[in-house]
């Protein structure tokens, strides 16, 4: 059953009192030592898609750089903007409280654990500003096994090697599904293993299953070698990506603060208005490809991009900060008092853009499935059963069903067109699919199992659909074939 997550009283998103004027005291504060160099150090995740809008995109497009102060105290100031990538979010943390880096960008587990490294310390706090972006239901983190493998559910994972990135939102996600099931981590053998360490072991079929954050489930599927079996929708709880930064760093410099996350809802406004170009050039930034990079920033994609703090996301921190306790890996967190929205608020206010309004909105920044099918012109009116083809040297197309989607495929065989990559919806829960991954279920004979074309993400519901309605379970060549020519 869905846990339902209880909005917050107003007045529980700010810093205790003692920081509440820091923003009034910076603007009487005397001026930077003229031409003093600030050091800006910022922890990103090249190879994690929900950060992209606080990391690689602010970085390659300059807007950090655009933003900054150089009027008042920071007259005369120059800045030395310092970009740190990692490939999970612990060794930013673990940066951070080196004092190397004052900014790092992560997942909703991970920014847990960073506040509570921070608050294990005699002196030294970390604070949360925004958010990146998140998908509501879950999507994002994924556990994927051998494309061969004779497992298709979490149960099927008993006694099985598993690995996933210790500390990150994956290893959340693989924490929170035992405690669903009331199993214990000694249900499978867990391993700690970076996601591309991950991703090679289950490509030589080193390990059962690897678990793993946004894009690499997706990215393996893409590559042919792996197959998900499980999706963090499954939990039921929402997944964030925010940036966290250095108390002292925040107090000292609390306009440069502004500055990064005026930079961040810019990078947000950008993707969602041009996800087609967005994605191109991310390829080129990061090496995922420009396909798997879609699946969260296309159209009906996984991916709301939205910088604001919404109450629910309080909440939704502080029950993930329960699992992380049950399980061991933090003693406690005090995330209500180390979460504050005023940066972001006066960021939105000298962008002009009203903060009030996106966060009341749970869809923001979204691209929604929509637009007219390439082949018959009518509009896609339920994007569960829509799709998009991607070919080689053309823009992204809409197909408002899968019939038409299928018969796009097929032509595009028949005349030797390269395809980039296709997509669909499954059917149970709008998440947006591979189409060579995704399971379909037809029913009756000839242009009625056309028609009646249905895309599922597991077997299971596949199955279980069939079962009811009185369908069949194909694979996509198959689905092809039903509208073929005799």
């Amino acid at each position: 059953m869905q846990r339902q997550v209880p909005m917050i009283r107003p007045g529980l998103l700010v810093l205790p009192i003692l920081l509440a004027a820091l923003l009034a005291a910076a603007l009487v504060s005397g001026p930077v030592m003229a031409q003093e160099t600030i050091r800006i150090g910022i922890g990103h995740q090249s190879l994690c898609t929900d950060t992209y809008a606080g990391g690689i995109t602010v970085k390659q497009l300059g807007l950090l750089e655009k933003h900054l102060p150089r009027a008042g105290k920071y007259a005369g100031a120059k800045y030395d903007i310092v970009w740190e990538d990692y490939s999970s979010g612990p060794p930013i943390t673990s940066q951070m409280l080196a004092g190397k880096l004052d900014i790092g960008v992560m997942g909703d587990y991970p920014l847990l654990v960073n506040i509570a490294r921070f608050q294990e310390t005699n002196s030294l706090r970390s604070v949360i500003v925004s958010m990146t972006g998140y998908n509501m239901h879950g999507s994002g983190n994924s556990i994927v096994v051998p494309s061969d493998a004779p497992i298709y559910k979490f149960e099927e994972l008993k006694g099985k090697k598993v690995s996933v990135p210790f500390g990150s939102a994956a290893h959340g996600m693989l924490l929170k599904a035992l405690v669903d099931r009331g199993l214990t981590q000694d249900f499978f053998t867990v391993i700690n293993q970076s996601p591309p360490i991950g991703a090679t072991s289950i490509q030589e079929k080193k390990i059962d299953a690897h678990a793993d954050f946004c894009p690499w489930g997706e990215l393996m599927e893409f590559k042919g070698f792996a197959r998900k079996i499980f999706d963090g929708s499954q939990t039921s709880v929402a997944y964030l990506h925010g940036p966290v930064v250095r108390k002292d760093f925040l107090e000292k410099y609390p306009e440069i603060v502004v500055a990064y996350l005026k930079a961040v809802v810019e990078a947000n406004e950008w993707i969602t208005k041009n996800p087609e170009e967005a994605t191109a050039k991310q390829e080129q930034w990061t090496s995922i490809p420009k396909e798997v990079l879609y699946l969260y920033f296309g159209r009906g994609g996984f991916l709301t991009l939205d910088a604001t703090i919404k109450p629910k996301w309080v909440e939704v921190l502080k029950y993930d900060a329960t699992v992380l306790q049950k399980m061991g890996i933090i003693k406690q967190a005090d995330v209500e008092g180390f979460i504050d929205d005023r940066f972001i608020r006066q960021a939105y206010r000298e962008l002009g853009r009203d903060y009030t309004r996106d966060q009341k909105a749970m869809t923001a920044g979204t691209s929604p499935m929509a637009g007219k099918d390439a082949i018959t012109g009518m509009p896609v009116k339920d994007p569960r059963t829509a799709g998009e083809l991607w070919m080689k040297g053309e823009h992204i197309k809409a197909y408002a069903s899968l019939a038409t989607l299928m018969a796009a495929l097929r032509d595009a065989e028949q005349t030797g067109r390269a395809i980039n990559s296709a997509y669909v919806f499954d059917q149970s829960t709008g998440l947006k699919l591979f189409a060579h991954r995704a399971f379909y279920v037809a029913g009756g004979m000839g242009k009625a199992a056309l028609a009646s074309l249905v895309a599922f993400a597991w077997k299971e519901e596949a199955e279980t659909f069939a079962t009811r309605n009185g369908g069949k379970v194909l694979s996509l060549e198959e689905a092809k074939k039903l509208g073929a020519a005799k």
